[in-house]
């Protein structure tokens, strides 16, 4: 069977300042690269790793380097798993988003929001589309037994993981959690995927390095 690891990218100063990240390219910070390592580490001691393929912003790429030394891939951006595109929002903290443009809270409104498309930006359903695409191509040109790490970002990972357990896009959303540097693994066969692993962030506690 094949496998597809799912993992975050490590922490940035906006992750600690719980800003709209979006497309800005936002650097790791020191902690967020001694995670990387942790988690690079894990992944070479846990999977044999035919491919390694990572979102294009700067946080993934911090992020896909270390795994690549550590697995011996070289790390393949692409663009479309890119965390969603806040357009003129990014940069605003959280509670400035949803304080301030209600529209775009699920908890809220429901799935309008998620059809709610900020200046210059995407819409959650654009979002989805983009990446469940991209999911999509990786397991049609996936071998039987091949396994590839996708280095992504927090709404990525919702959205796979709730298309692959059935949920609805507010629940996807809402009733999900990804720590930075989380990993996930599903097992692709010709019956479906199976998410076998989830938010495991057990590694980011190991020993020192």
């Amino acid at each position: 069977m094949a496998r597809i690891v799912l993992v975050r990218h490590g922490e940035t100063q906006w992750n600690r300042d719980r800003r709209v990240q979006g497309w800005a390219p936002v650097a790791l910070t020191d902690h967020g690269h001694e995670q990387a390592e942790r988690l690079a580490a894990a992944l070479a001691k846990r999977y044999d790793v035919d491919r390694l393929i990572c979102s294009d912003l700067r946080r993934t790429l911090e992020t896909a380097r270390p795994i690549g030394r550590a697995v011996d891939c070289e790390h393949t951006p692409d663009r479309r798993w890119r965390e969603r595109n806040f357009g003129v929002l990014q940069g605003l903290d959280y509670g400035e988003l949803f304080l301030g443009h209600p529209e775009f809270t699920l908890s809220e409104v429901g799935y309008t929001a998620a059809e709610a498309r900020p200046e210059g930006g995407e819409s959650l359903v654009d979002q989805r589309e983009r990446v469940l695409g991209a999911f999509a191509t990786l397991r049609e040109e996936l071998g039987p037994d091949e396994t590839a790490v996708v280095v992504t970002h927090g709404g990525p990972l919702y959205l796979v993981l709730g298309w692959a357990r059935g949920l609805n896009i507010e629940a996807t959303i809402l009733d999900q959690e990804q720590g930075n540097c989380a990993i996930n693994e599903l097992v692709v066969s010709e019956s479906g995927v199976d998410v076998v692993v989830e938010n495991d962030t057990d590694h980011l506690d190991a020993e020192p390095l």
